[in-house]
């Protein structure tokens, strides 16, 4: 919800909404009714932010995994070309197991 301040004058700028259908269990209709009544605002609110804070905390998740990894490759000096090396050398091994396999 976007608001403008014009002087004593508050006007609330429209926001884009699409109307939509779920079922709820009970309890989360009860809850989503706490919580609109605890913080003064409408049931569809209470659910975006609920859905808002979930996709926040995914994307948090996903972006701490690739950074984990950027950092584990900067600590041990892990460079695009050394890369390149290691999926060439592994290659060349495998290649030469299927040439020659071993005796089992």
């Amino acid at each position: 919800m976007r608001f403008g301040n014009y002087g004593h004058t508050i006007i609330r700028m429209a926001t884009p909404t699409i109307k939509s259908t779920y079922s709820l269990d009970p309890q989360t209709v009860r809850d989503v009714d706490r919580l609109a009544r605890k913080y003064g605002t409408s049931k569809s609110d209470i659910l975006r932010r609920a859905v808002r804070s979930l996709a926040a905390q995914e994307t948090t998740r996903e972006t701490s995994g690739l950074v984990a990894l950027e950092n584990l490759q900067r600590r041990i000096g892990l460079t695009a070309a050394k890369a390149d090396a290691w999926v060439a050398e592994v290659r060349s091994e495998r290649a030469e197991m299927e040439r020659n396999p071993a005796d089992g």
